[in-house]
Protein backbone atom coordinates (compact mmCIF):
# COMPACT_ATOMS: atom_id res chain seq x y z
CA UNK A 1 0.00 0.00 0.00
CA UNK A 2 2.76 2.07 0.98
CA UNK A 3 4.07 1.69 -2.61
CA UNK A 4 0.98 2.43 -4.59
CA UNK A 5 0.99 5.80 -2.72
CA UNK A 6 4.25 6.52 -3.34
CA UNK A 7 3.92 5.59 -6.54
CA UNK A 8 0.56 8.27 -6.96
CA UNK A 9 2.72 10.88 -5.06
CA UNK A 10 5.20 10.39 -8.12
CA UNK A 11 2.87 10.63 -10.62
CA UNK A 12 1.63 13.77 -9.39
CA UNK A 13 4.79 15.42 -8.66
CA UNK A 14 6.20 14.13 -12.26
CA UNK A 15 2.60 15.33 -14.08
CA UNK A 16 3.07 19.12 -12.64
CA UNK A 17 6.85 19.39 -13.37
CA UNK A 18 6.17 18.56 -16.84
CA UNK A 19 2.97 20.69 -17.18
CA UNK A 20 5.20 23.50 -15.97
CA UNK A 21 8.05 22.76 -18.25
CA UNK A 22 5.57 22.44 -21.40
CA UNK A 23 4.23 25.95 -20.27
CA UNK A 24 7.29 27.75 -20.26
CA UNK A 25 9.06 26.42 -23.22
CA UNK A 26 5.50 26.80 -25.38
CA UNK A 27 5.51 30.40 -24.01
CA UNK A 28 9.67 31.16 -24.75
CA UNK A 29 8.75 29.32 -28.61
CA UNK A 30 5.63 31.90 -29.24
CA UNK A 31 7.40 35.07 -28.16
CA UNK A 32 10.46 33.93 -29.98
CA UNK A 33 13.48 36.23 -29.76
CA UNK A 34 15.56 36.53 -26.37
CA UNK A 35 12.58 34.76 -24.83
CA UNK A 36 13.98 31.89 -26.62
CA UNK A 37 17.32 32.42 -27.03
CA UNK A 38 17.42 32.87 -23.05
CA UNK A 39 16.04 29.46 -22.13
CA UNK A 40 17.60 27.47 -24.90
CA UNK A 41 20.64 28.78 -23.17
CA UNK A 42 20.05 28.89 -19.68
CA UNK A 43 19.21 24.97 -20.44
CA UNK A 44 22.33 24.38 -22.14
CA UNK A 45 23.77 25.78 -19.33
CA UNK A 46 22.63 23.38 -17.22
CA UNK A 47 22.99 20.47 -19.14
CA UNK A 48 26.49 21.48 -19.21
CA UNK A 49 27.07 21.42 -15.74
CA UNK A 50 25.31 17.84 -14.98
CA UNK A 51 27.62 16.54 -17.95
CA UNK A 52 30.40 18.23 -15.96
CA UNK A 53 29.41 16.28 -12.81
CA UNK A 54 29.60 13.33 -14.43
CA UNK A 55 32.29 13.40 -15.95
CA UNK A 56 33.68 14.05 -12.60
CA UNK A 57 33.19 10.97 -10.98
CA UNK A 58 34.22 8.76 -14.05
CA UNK A 59 37.24 10.24 -15.66
CA UNK A 60 40.28 10.05 -13.38
CA UNK A 61 42.72 12.62 -14.83
CA UNK A 62 42.81 16.08 -15.42
CA UNK A 63 43.59 15.47 -19.20
CA UNK A 64 40.51 13.09 -19.47
CA UNK A 65 38.10 15.79 -17.59
CA UNK A 66 39.01 18.08 -19.55
CA UNK A 67 38.72 16.15 -22.87
CA UNK A 68 35.11 15.14 -21.62
CA UNK A 69 34.42 19.17 -20.44
CA UNK A 70 35.45 20.23 -24.14
CA UNK A 71 33.52 17.57 -25.96
CA UNK A 72 30.77 18.01 -23.69
CA UNK A 73 30.77 21.88 -24.48
CA UNK A 74 30.89 21.56 -28.36
CA UNK A 75 28.14 18.91 -28.02
CA UNK A 76 25.75 20.63 -26.19
CA UNK A 77 26.87 23.81 -27.65
CA UNK A 78 26.15 23.01 -31.50
CA UNK A 79 22.81 21.78 -30.45
CA UNK A 80 21.83 24.42 -28.38
CA UNK A 81 22.75 26.81 -30.99
CA UNK A 82 21.22 25.35 -34.27
CA UNK A 83 17.65 25.08 -31.93
CA UNK A 84 18.00 28.59 -30.84
CA UNK A 85 18.77 29.54 -34.63
CA UNK A 86 15.83 27.74 -35.83
CA UNK A 87 13.26 30.26 -34.32
CA UNK A 88 14.80 33.47 -35.77
CA UNK A 89 15.94 32.82 -39.34
CA UNK A 90 15.19 36.34 -40.32
CA UNK A 91 13.47 34.95 -43.66
CA UNK A 92 10.86 33.02 -42.26
CA UNK A 93 7.40 34.43 -40.46
CA UNK A 94 7.25 33.62 -37.14
CA UNK A 95 4.73 30.60 -38.23
CA UNK A 96 7.29 29.07 -40.32
CA UNK A 97 9.91 29.84 -37.43
CA UNK A 98 7.66 27.79 -34.77
CA UNK A 99 6.58 25.14 -37.38
CA UNK A 100 10.21 24.57 -38.41
CA UNK A 101 11.70 24.11 -34.51
CA UNK A 102 8.89 22.45 -33.62
CA UNK A 103 9.62 19.61 -36.54
CA UNK A 104 12.70 19.44 -34.39
CA UNK A 105 11.34 19.02 -30.44
CA UNK A 106 7.75 17.23 -31.31
CA UNK A 107 9.40 14.27 -33.14
CA UNK A 108 11.83 13.55 -30.22
CA UNK A 109 8.65 13.56 -27.73
CA UNK A 110 6.69 11.02 -30.31
CA UNK A 111 9.71 9.03 -30.07
CA UNK A 112 9.91 8.75 -26.65
CA UNK A 113 5.88 8.35 -26.12
CA UNK A 114 5.78 5.35 -29.36
CA UNK A 115 8.82 4.07 -27.72
CA UNK A 116 7.58 3.81 -23.98
CA UNK A 117 4.13 2.60 -25.29
CA UNK A 118 5.12 0.05 -27.64
CA UNK A 119 8.45 -1.62 -25.55
CA UNK A 120 5.70 -1.95 -22.78
CA UNK A 121 3.20 -3.33 -24.63
CA UNK A 122 5.06 -5.87 -26.92
CA UNK A 123 8.36 -5.72 -25.25
CA UNK A 124 10.52 -8.73 -26.68
CA UNK A 125 14.11 -8.18 -27.21
CA UNK A 126 15.79 -5.30 -25.89
CA UNK A 127 18.35 -2.99 -28.20
CA UNK A 128 21.51 -2.59 -25.19
CA UNK A 129 20.61 -4.18 -22.13
CA UNK A 130 23.93 -3.74 -20.54
CA UNK A 131 23.32 0.18 -21.21
CA UNK A 132 19.71 0.86 -21.47
CA UNK A 133 17.57 -2.47 -19.88
CA UNK A 134 13.88 -0.86 -21.01
CA UNK A 135 14.94 -0.39 -24.63
CA UNK A 136 12.87 -2.82 -26.78
CA UNK A 137 13.17 -3.32 -31.07
CA UNK A 138 9.38 -3.08 -30.75
CA UNK A 139 9.85 0.20 -28.26
CA UNK A 140 12.14 1.91 -31.70
CA UNK A 141 9.87 0.64 -34.06
CA UNK A 142 6.78 2.40 -31.89
CA UNK A 143 8.93 5.38 -31.77
CA UNK A 144 9.96 5.82 -35.60
CA UNK A 145 5.94 5.43 -36.32
CA UNK A 146 4.95 8.29 -33.74
CA UNK A 147 8.16 10.53 -34.81
CA UNK A 148 6.79 10.27 -38.70
CA UNK A 149 3.19 10.61 -37.54
CA UNK A 150 4.33 13.84 -36.10
CA UNK A 151 6.13 15.56 -38.92
CA UNK A 152 3.24 14.48 -41.21
CA UNK A 153 0.68 16.26 -38.84
CA UNK A 154 3.65 19.31 -38.73
CA UNK A 155 3.85 19.60 -42.87
CA UNK A 156 1.13 21.87 -43.66
CA UNK A 157 3.84 24.67 -41.29
CA UNK A 158 6.62 23.21 -43.35
CA UNK A 159 5.86 22.57 -46.50
CA UNK A 160 2.14 22.21 -47.66
CA UNK A 161 0.01 19.11 -48.17
CA UNK A 162 1.75 15.33 -48.39
CA UNK A 163 1.63 13.62 -51.94
CA UNK A 164 3.00 10.42 -53.25
CA UNK A 165 7.15 10.40 -52.40
CA UNK A 166 6.42 13.17 -49.56
CA UNK A 167 5.55 10.05 -47.59
CA UNK A 168 8.31 7.76 -47.66
CA UNK A 169 10.43 10.89 -46.87
CA UNK A 170 8.27 11.53 -43.38
CA UNK A 171 8.79 7.90 -42.82
CA UNK A 172 12.60 8.31 -43.60
CA UNK A 173 12.96 11.70 -41.71
CA UNK A 174 10.64 9.63 -38.63
CA UNK A 175 13.30 6.87 -38.79
CA UNK A 176 16.17 9.13 -38.84
CA UNK A 177 15.07 11.31 -35.74
CA UNK A 178 13.97 8.07 -33.88
CA UNK A 179 17.38 6.33 -34.22
CA UNK A 180 19.05 9.19 -33.48
CA UNK A 181 17.11 10.40 -30.49
CA UNK A 182 17.28 6.80 -29.06
CA UNK A 183 20.89 7.00 -29.29
CA UNK A 184 21.14 10.15 -27.22
CA UNK A 185 19.09 8.47 -25.04
CA UNK A 186 21.78 5.51 -24.88
CA UNK A 187 24.74 7.93 -24.77
CA UNK A 188 23.49 9.73 -21.69
CA UNK A 189 22.57 6.15 -20.13
CA UNK A 190 26.06 5.18 -20.65
CA UNK A 191 27.67 8.44 -19.26
CA UNK A 192 25.36 7.36 -15.96
CA UNK A 193 26.21 4.03 -15.44
CA UNK A 194 30.24 4.42 -15.64
CA UNK A 195 29.22 7.36 -13.27
CA UNK A 196 27.77 4.93 -10.63
CA UNK A 197 24.23 7.15 -10.62
CA UNK A 198 20.44 6.81 -12.28
CA UNK A 199 19.56 10.37 -12.79
CA UNK A 200 22.39 13.13 -14.27
CA UNK A 201 20.80 15.61 -11.57
CA UNK A 202 17.54 16.59 -9.14
CA UNK A 203 16.58 19.90 -10.75
CA UNK A 204 13.14 18.71 -11.77
CA UNK A 205 10.91 17.31 -9.16
CA UNK A 206 10.44 13.71 -10.47
CA UNK A 207 12.34 13.98 -13.07
CA UNK A 208 16.19 13.96 -12.67
CA UNK A 209 18.10 16.27 -14.43
CA UNK A 210 18.12 18.77 -17.25
CA UNK A 211 20.48 16.08 -19.25
CA UNK A 212 17.43 13.49 -18.49
CA UNK A 213 14.72 15.44 -19.91
CA UNK A 214 16.50 16.32 -23.51
CA UNK A 215 19.20 13.84 -24.10
CA UNK A 216 17.32 12.68 -27.47
CA UNK A 217 16.83 16.72 -28.25
CA UNK A 218 19.97 17.17 -27.93
CA UNK A 219 21.14 14.04 -30.32
CA UNK A 220 18.93 15.59 -32.35
CA UNK A 221 19.66 19.10 -32.98
CA UNK A 222 23.04 18.13 -32.99
CA UNK A 223 22.69 16.62 -36.30
CA UNK A 224 20.85 19.39 -37.08
CA UNK A 225 23.00 22.41 -35.85
CA UNK A 226 26.35 20.81 -37.50
CA UNK A 227 24.02 20.64 -40.82
CA UNK A 228 23.41 24.30 -40.32
CA UNK A 229 27.26 25.40 -39.75
CA UNK A 230 29.24 23.11 -41.96
CA UNK A 231 28.00 24.28 -45.20
CA UNK A 232 28.35 28.37 -43.33
CA UNK A 233 32.08 27.08 -42.40
CA UNK A 234 33.08 25.77 -45.69
CA UNK A 235 31.31 29.20 -47.53
CA UNK A 236 33.86 30.95 -45.34
CA UNK A 237 36.64 29.68 -46.37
Amino acid sequence: MAGDEKKRSDLGVRTLSAAIMVAVAAAALWLGGWYWTGLVALVALGVVWEWCELVLRFARSAIAQLIWTLAGVFYVGIAASGLAYLRIVRILTDGQAIGLTLTIILPVIATDIGAYFAGRTIGGPRIAPAISPSKTWAGLCGGIVMASLALALLSPWTGGELHGKDWLEVLLGGMVVAVVAQTGDFFESWMKRRAGVKDSGKLIPGHGGLFDRVDGLLAVSFLMGLNIALPRALDAL
